[in-house]
């Protein structure tokens, strides 16, 4: 009888923790952390679920409450509970050491301390959904904090079977393990690169195509992180067909915020060599780009990105027929970069200097002479000077109008 009772009270305690930091800090305060813990080593598995539930609880809101839980012993009767057969207490258990470990550095070394991610990692391959999503949300809490917790998690060795995750029939597993991906791939080139040659590129690419909306943000971020660390790792992303399936994010999530981690994705992607750059323009989401940086309903945070990543991309994009659209239709701050490349393109190259002339866009340089800066005026006169003087003379608007009406005046 006294377990139903142990059951009741961890449910009432559970129910009044979740609603906020302060009235889980009432069920601190009421001396209730230190009979939770003891329910943990009760024989009946849900007295055990039930005070997990509760200690996950007060966990979650701050990181003093989860401190709390800690040096209330918590932890280690929670790695021995998510080891015990029943799954809706694995379930429970791994959520619990999720809300501990989500916080800071400390929590998150006191969770593996415990030996916790020993036993986490198998569960990746469970044949449960809801356990995995939990599992593989609990292992990115631990990765996110530190280059030795990642470490940690990957020495447990969760690749190459947590990228068989982001096929998963349940979509938040998909997102978790995204998520976890993610997590690891932002500290170092090491980590970076063991994601890449476990074939992480590529998955990453699948996820984000058979996705959509916020469950693909992650895997977006992840192949940025593992981009912007060398020209190896930007091009390995490059070759698992990232640009396309980029773009369609680009063209078709409604977001700003996901336009703007796409964009920032694309930037790191393009930003190392001319080869690199050309793999975005030949993409064609450039345009897309700079219509974005024009767009007057974007939010900043999209408008600095397109920005960066344009400036960063463009600096280094040698493909005169992709930079053709956006000295067409950039605004000032577009077409200075723009009129940089073709200012080191067009004097070495005779076939660009005569597509660029027969398209028009001598003319256009001309008409962006006169409101031109010194910078953008300086690569206007390269341009120029790669160009004979009669045809620069008759591309320029303004002769073109004062020969017209001397014209008129001797007919």
């Amino acid at each position: 009888m006294q377990r139903y009772y142990k059951k009741a009270a961890a449910f009432v305690l559970r129910s009044v923790a979740k609603h906020s930091p302060e009235l889980a800090q009432a069920v601190v305060d009421a001396g209730a952390l230190e009979p939770l813990v003891l329910c943990l080593e009760e024989f009946d598995p849900s007295v055990k679920e039930a005070a997990a539930w509760a200690l996950g609880y007060v966990a979650s809101h701050t990181a003093t409450l989860a401190q709390a839980v800690v040096d209330a012993g918590a932890v280690p009767l929670l790695v021995l509970c998510v080891q015990e057969p029943e799954i809706s207490l694995k379930r429970i258990t791994a959520s619990a050491l999720n809300d501990i470990a989500k916080h800071s550095p400390e929590l998150a070394q006191a969770v593996v301390d415990a030996g916790a991610v020993a036993y986490l990692a198998p569960m990746i391959a469970h044949d449960d959904s809801k356990l995995k999503r939990q599992v593989c949300s609990c292992l990115a809490q631990i990765a996110k904090h530190s280059v030795d917790l990642a470490e940690v998690v990957v020495e447990a060795e969760i690749f190459p079977r947590i990228l068989t995750c982001l096929k998963d029939l349940d979509v938040n597993v998909r997102k978790n393990a995204a998520t976890c991906v993610r997590e690891i791939a932002k500290h170092t080139p090491e980590l970076a690169k063991l994601i890449v040659n476990a074939g992480g590129a590529a998955a990453l690419v699948d996820f984000i195509r058979d996705t959509k909306s916020n469950v693909r943000l992650p895997g977006i971020m992840a192949l940025g992180y593992i981009a912007a660390f060398s020209e190896a790792m930007a091009l390995a992303v490059i070759v698992a067909k990232a640009v396309p399936a980029l773009k369609d994010a680009l063209l078709n999530e409604p977001e700003d915020h996901l336009k703007a981690a796409t964009v920032w994705t694309l930037g790191q992607i393009g930003r190392h060599t001319p080869d690199h750059a050309n793999a975005l323009a030949e993409g064609g989401v450039l345009q897309p780009i700079c219509v974005l940086l024009n767009r007057m309903d974007s939010s900043d945070d999209l408008r600095l990105k397109c920005k960066r990543a344009l400036k960063s991309v463009l600096n280094k994009c040698l493909n005169a027929p992709a930079l053709a659209p956006l000295l067409r239709d950039g605004n000032a701050k577009v077409q200075k970069y723009v009129l940089a490349q073709y200012a080191a393109i067009l004097p070495n190259d005779a076939a660009a200097r005569k597509a660029f002339m027969a398209s028009g866009l001598l003319q256009r340089v001309q008409e962006v002479k006169s409101t031109a800066p010194p910078k953008m005026a300086e690569s206007i006169a390269r341009i120029n000077a790669a160009f004979p003087d009669e045809a620069v003379k008759f591309s320029d608007p303004a002769y073109a109008r004062e020969l017209l009406a001397r014209l008129d005046v001797e007919a």
